[in-house]
Parts: C-alpha cells; structure tokens; sequence
C-alpha cells in the first residue's frame, strides 16, 4: 500500500524537505504533493496563463482561481492531508487548507507548536492527530504501516 500525502503549510522554511527526507529514512510508502512552494510563481500563474491583469486585486483573483484548483485536485487525490502551522508568519493559506481537509473528509494530521494550541483549538478538534512537531507526524505514519 501506497499513501499519496499533501503537505499543506508554511513556504519558507524546509519542513517539507525535512519531512520527506525522515519518511525516506523510514523508508515509507509515501507520494508528496502539496501546494505550489514557489511563492513568486504562485503570485504570478493568473498573469502566465490569462496575461496581465489591470490591477492588483485582480492579478491576485486570477491567480488564486488557478492555485486552488491546483490545491483542490491535488487534496482530493490524497489519503492524508499534514498541515504545519510555524510561529513566525501568518498562515492563513495553511489553515484555509486544513479546512479544506477537513471538509473533505480528509485525514489530517496537524503539526503545531503548543505556543499555538490556543489560536488553534478548535481546528486541532477537527483534525484526525495534532502533534508538535515532524519527527511526531513521521511516528503517526510508521505507526499507520505497522
């Protein structure tokens, strides 16, 4: 058996690349997708594909169209969805994608500090597993292949 996991959550720092380095290390039956972690080419996608927008506002529409279908076909394709929540920047696409999860019915496993339990509360009830950290998620998904 193979899980398809969307890695939802913070693009600045290496989670990710930690992440999978850990699954490879356990040597996990695992396939990553996740959101475009290219910022500049995420901003930019709705003027790529439909050419310059006259404004901000609608540079950002046309780009957001784009990013959430991407988003959304890729999260209804996963069997498990692993939202990061870090301290240090506003996460607000993270949490529009653990929603997402959630009302999908997606398995999610929540990775947040307890810096954050409180702002977080009531999406920590909603998802499957939260934990603190990646090493954490990783014994969640050894312990799903024991």
């Amino acid at each position: 058996m193979e899980l398809v996991v969307y890695l939802a959550g913070e693009i600045h720092t290496n989670w990710r690349d930690e992440l999978r380095e850990k699954a490879k290390i356990s040597d996990l039956p695992l396939t990553f997708v996740g959101p475009m972690t290219d910022h500049e080419r995420s901003d930019n996608i709705g003027e790529e594909v439909l050419g310059k927008q006259p404004t901000s506002v609608l540079k950002d529409e046309a780009a957001s169209n784009i990013n959430n279908l991407r988003t959304k076909l890729l999260m209804e394709k996963s069997d498990v969805v692993i939202a990061l929540f870090g301290e240090k920047y506003k996460q607000w696409n993270t949490a529009m994608d653990a929603s997402t999860a959630v009302t999908l019915g997606k398995p999610l496993i929540l990775i947040r500090p307890e810096t954050l339990h409180h702002p977080l509360k009531e999406l920590s009830n909603k998802a499957s597993v939260t934990v603190e950290t990646v090493d954490q998620a990783i014994k969640v998904l050894n312990y799903i292949f024991e």
